[in-house]
């Protein structure tokens, strides 16, 4: 399994290294898309597993429509950019209530329509942030990028290997029972150091935005708790569909899903950080 996921790493890194820095932006546009469609089709199948009713097309058709207006949008002059998500949001909402409308047997319009919604809302607007980081501040939206993925995934091995090595007070069992205090600590620690290594790398195109050693120290800590909620938030869907993994192409790691869980959330963390403070 550890032989695996390490393959699989492996692979992923050069694939994200090569979209990230050799790709035109429209080039990147294409990979969020991409992204974004899987990430939604194994969100759904979660439903499906759980037995909760969904309007799957409208989620996938809505979610892609969302991170392409957030993307042209944000590819706008900033004097220009208009409410573009906010406009396609609304037109996906008004379009799953008028769809529940037809539907002619369906006892469960709730789950239909809440499930629908938070596929979209969990998966393609968190999604969008990447388009946000990427084209907000120019040339060194790679870069933040890049450094989002880097401290959260060095998160993610640091929680790993100290929990299976020192692993013994569980964070939240009913959830993650593998999860312990001690990875926790481990993953934060290691996410830490990462962002203060990263920064000390590319503190020359990073210090254009106002970036220093102590936003480095902060966001360590801060995208790795943030990426451990989005862990645990999988988890959660995961154990209530009953199933081990969101799906099984990745060797070693499950599904796109089970890739993304912890940057979902640490990409709208990131986005609001740099818009506060740099």
């Amino acid at each position: 399994m550890l032989k695996d996921r390490i393959r699989t790493a492996i692979v992923l890194i050069l694939a994200f290294l090569a979209a990230v820095f050799l790709l035109p932006p429209l080039g990147v546009l294409v990979i969020l898309l991409f992204l974004c469609g899987i990430a939604l089709l194994e969100f759904y199948s979660l439903l499906d597993a759980s037995q909760i009713p969904h309007f799957k097309i409208f989620g996938l058709v809505g979610g892609l429509a969302i991170v392409a207006s957030t993307w042209f949008s944000w590819s706008r002059p900033s004097g220009c950019r208009g409410d573009i998500e906010g406009i396609f949001l609304f037109l996906f909402l008004a379009a799953i209530f008028v769809r529940q409308f037809f539907r002619k047997v369906n006892p469960r319009p709730w789950e239909t329509i809440a499930g629908t919604i938070l596929g979209v809302m969990y998966v393609a607007f968190l999604i969008s942030f990447f388009a946000k980081l990427f084209l907000a501040w120019n040339n060194v939206g790679r870069l933040l990028i890049l450094y989002l993925i880097t401290v959260v995934k060095v998160m993610d091995a640091g929680a790993y290997f100290v929990g299976c090595a020192h692993g013994r007070h569980k964070l939240i069992p009913r959830i993650s029972p593998a999860k312990s205090w001690e990875g926790l600590g481990g993953g934060i620690a290691a996410g830490t150091l990462a962002s203060l290594l990263y920064f000390w790398i590319f503190h020359g195109p990073l210090s254009s935005i106002h970036m220093n050693g102590w936003d480095a120290v902060v966001l360590g800590v801060l995208l790795s708790v943030i990426g451990t909620v989005g862990d645990l938030t999988e988890s959660l869907f995961k154990r209530a569909a009953g199933v081990k993994d969101s799906g099984t192409y990745l060797l070693g790691m499950g599904g796109l899903l089970d890739v993304l869980d912890s940057v979902l959330f640490a990409a709208p963390t990131l986005y609001i950080y740099a818009r506060l403070f740099f």
